[in-house]
């Protein structure tokens, strides 16, 4: 597209390049030549710049947003100004995209789904919180930074308390396939409104389609008002059953019956997704073979230090080769007590036919060996789990990639280890344990 005439942007900003068109105004990637930063310039567009009504909408926006830019997952605002006579925004500039490109590519990992949820509900909650509700919670209104995490924008035709209500009878904003049901009649949106389209999001985001999705606008907001909620299950299989009942109190037509918080969702799906899995997550911080140590469940470790006492187990060898585990008890206010060693027991051989078992039932016995050091062990298991649940997207594919790749660490093999830590984050999104260990290959693997 050509770039815009030189009277369209203040001087201070300079090599404009037009990077979006829509419905209201156009955007612009620049460079303010005062304080030597890229920055995004929204500009009203030329068609409704001389509409009194447009331009007061559009100078909203900027206030609504400028009161919620500190927040960490909201577009930041630098500055309002009008220039030629068309008001403008100049706001971060953010390269990651938008979720509406993520659309475009299919189905996401359900992990990676939840992390920008979690972005996308903490930024709403926040403006609920001060009384701005967005209205047009959609993809292309969900952008992400260079470390892929999501940052809510354009709160153009956002209704704020205490300004004047640009909404009138009849009177439809939004865009028709997120708009919630008393959007699509007509009437005051409010943050249920925003949770409805938020969960619209959330399933397009897993499924690649939206819940109502039509050929024509109308249709698919009538949807919204009329339809029952379809099950996702059905479209995609291999999410966790409950997210059927979860959607429908999601979307709800009553909003009263929707979740009370945008987070209240995200939290929801999030914990659906790991019980489905199973307790399958190991979380041992890598270290090189014959110093592997482990950390203790969450619930054991709460309890240690309720009792005042903190373990640490480090898994070894003893002097014939055995499996073996050093423990130092301290308590508070005292050094450490005593170390002692003691043989640990090794789990059985499995009992499952280890062709008929699914990949998660081989996972959690791997992990089971994993847990007695028994890594030779559970390297066939945990091999046979990934390959069966490889391509399934699930939370179970997730941990079965990341205790293969630790069991060939611990075991000095370094085959494919950081491809499976990739993979295992590319399903899940960001964890810890994965970075730590993705530290210790590449500090040993070269």
């Amino acid at each position: 597209m050509p770039p815009p005439d030189d009277t369209q942007l203040p001087p201070r900003y300079r090599q404009p390049r037009l990077i979006a068109r829509g419905g209201m105004a156009d955007v612009y990637a620049a460079t303010d030549e005062e304080l030597g930063r890229e920055v995004a310039v929204k500009v009203l567009a030329a068609r409704y710049a001389e509409d009194e009504s447009f331009r007061h909408r559009f100078r909203r926006e900027a206030l609504a947003a400028a009161r919620l830019s500190s927040h960490p997952h909201i577009v930041t605002i630098f500055d309002v100004a009008d220039h030629g006579g068309r008001p403008l925004i100049v706001m971060e500039l953010l390269t990651g995209g938008s979720l509406a490109e993520q659309v475009a590519r299919g189905p996401s990992p359900p992990g990676r789904v939840l992390d920008w949820l979690d972005n996308a509900a903490s930024a709403l909650d926040a403006a609920h919180a001060v009384g701005v509700v967005h209205r047009d919670v959609k993809p292309g209104n969900l952008l992400l930074d260079d470390r892929g995490s999501v940052k809510v924008a354009d709160f153009g035709i956002a209704s704020a308390v205490g300004l004047a209500s640009l909404t009138h009878t009849g009177t439809v904003l939004g865009t028709a396939g997120y708009l919630s049901p008393e959007q699509a009649r007509g009437e005051r949106a409010t943050p249920a409104s925003d949770r409805y389209g938020l969960a619209v999001v959330a399933w397009e985001l897993l499924t690649g389609r939206r819940p109502f999705e039509a050929a024509a606008a109308t249709t698919e907001a009538a949807a919204h008002v009329h339809s029952p909620v379809p099950s996702i299950t059905t479209a995609r299989p291999s999410l966790p059953r409950s997210y059927d009942a979860i959607f429908t109190r999601a979307l709800a037509k009553d909003p009263g019956q929707r979740p009370s918080t945008a987070a209240e969702l995200a939290g929801e799906l999030r914990r659906a997704l790991e019980d489905d899995a199973g307790d399958t997550w190991v979380a041992p911080t890598a270290r090189m073979p014959g110093r592997r140590r482990h950390r203790w469940p969450i619930g054991l470790a709460a309890l240690l230090a309720a009792a005042g006492v903190v373990a640490a187990v480090l898994a070894t060898r003893d002097d014939n080769g055995r499996p073996a585990v050093v423990r130092t008890v301290t308590r508070p206010g005292t050094t450490v007590e005593r170390t002692v060693t003691a043989q640990l027991t090794t789990v059985p051989p499995t009992t499952t036919a280890a062709a008929a078992a699914s990949g998660t039932a081989l996972n959690d016995e791997g992990y089971a060996r994993m847990r007695a050091s028994d890594f030779e062990g559970a390297l066939p298991l945990l091999e046979q789990a990934v390959a069966k649940l490889d391509g399934t997207g699930s939370l179970a594919e997730a941990y079965a990639d990341y205790n293969l790749a630790y069991t060939r660490f611990a075991l000095g093999d370094c085959t494919d280890v950081v491809a499976l830590l990739d993979q295992s984050e590319r399903i899940q999104g960001h964890r810890s344990e994965i970075t730590r260990l993705r530290h210790d290959v590449h500090k040993r693997c070269r």
